[in-house]
This record gives C-alpha cells, sequence and structure tokens, in this order.
C-alpha cells in the first residue's frame, strides 16, 4: 500500500464514522458542555472544529494557506494564538451546517491528497507551525486524519454525557 491509497482510506472511514455521529447530536444540545473542568468546547464549537480539523489543516501542509487573513504568518503567531481559548472559538449554528461543512472538509482532505504525488508524500520534508520536527507530508496528512480521530472521540464522549444510546460500536463503524 502506498500513502495516497492508506490516506484515502483512513480519511473515507473516519468521515463516515463521524458523520454517524453528527447524525445523533441534536440542535437543542449545541450550547451544551461537560459541567466540570475548563477549557471545554460547546458541542456547537466542537462540531465547528471537527470540521477544520483535517482537511482545512491538510490544506496548510499541501499548498501554504492557512486559512489566515491576507498579511499573517502562520509562523509569526504565538502559541496562544495558535491555541486558542474555547470560549473564544467558532460555533456551528445548527447540526445541518455542521453536516455541510463535514462533507466539505472531506472533499477537500480527498482532494489534497489526489494533487500529492506519491514521491512528495514519501520524501517531503515539513514543519507545522506548532512543530518545528521535520516530518515527510504523509506523515504530516496522516496525524491530521487522526487530529480528526481524537475529536470523533471527543463528540462520542459528549454524546455518552449527553444521555444518548451511544456505544463502541458508534466510535468504530460497527
Amino acid at each position: 500500500m502506498n500513502w495516497s491509497e492508506l490516506l484515502t482510506q483512513e480519511i473515507e472511514s473516519t468521515y463516515a464514522v463521524t458523520k454517524g455521529l453528527f447524525e445523533l447530536t441534536d440542535d437543542e444540545m449545541l450550547q451544551w458542555k461537560p459541567a466540570t473542568g475548563s477549557n471545554w468546547m460547546t458541542t456547537g464549537q466542537l462540531l465547528k472544529h471537527i470540521t477544520i480539523a483535517c482537511g482545512g489543516s491538510m490544506r496548510g501542509f499541501v499548498t501554504g494557506d492557512w486559512g489566515l487573513p491576507e498579511g499573517v504568518d502562520v509562523h509569526s503567531l504565538s502559541t496562544e494564538e495558535m491555541l486558542a481559548p474555547a470560549e473564544t472559538m467558532q460555533a456551528v449554528g445548527s447540526v445541518a451546517e455542521a453536516k455541510k461543512l463535514l462533507e466539505e472538509d472531506e472533499r477537500l482532505a480527498l482532494s489534497l491528497v489526489s494533487e500529492c504525488s506519491e514521491k512528495d508524500l514519501d520524501t517531503k520534508q515539513t514543519t507545522a507551525p506548532w512543530d518545528q520536527t521535520e516530518l515527510i507530508l504523509g506523515h504530516r496528512l496522516l496525524q491530521m486524519v487522526d487530529h480528526l480521530k481524537v475529536h470523533k472521540a471527543q463528540l462520542f464522549y459528549y454524546l455518552k454525557l449527553q444521555n444518548k444510546a451511544v456505544h463502541t460500536g458508534n466510535l468504530w463503524g460497527m
């Protein structure tokens, strides 16, 4: 298996499971967040973050476009600016909006992988704004799928805490 095949399979399976979790989410719970602890996203903020967690980040690695305003260099941002506190994060207005954005992000992720040559995925060295360690492009893109998986699992636990009848199969697509 090559990088393109691996990334495509991981993207397709991860987004499919994530879509299933979005189906279990209610508009009425978009303002909900865990009652204890701090710096929790609301469900609406989490859904919004999930819709940019993979494809949006991949775009930065593949094209250099990190989605910042013109004139802002991603490498000049402080850690605090890159890792904004939850209360400053955007939220979706509805689950329907989140589903649409998730579909767009999946198309973007798949498109970006298809634009990369196997040679670039296997040999092009990249750094991340938050990590200056050089890794090959394929590894960085796989990390972005992992980023989506982490937040998919977070949504799973949010749904559990909201008393939704979720089980391990919902987390893994069974």
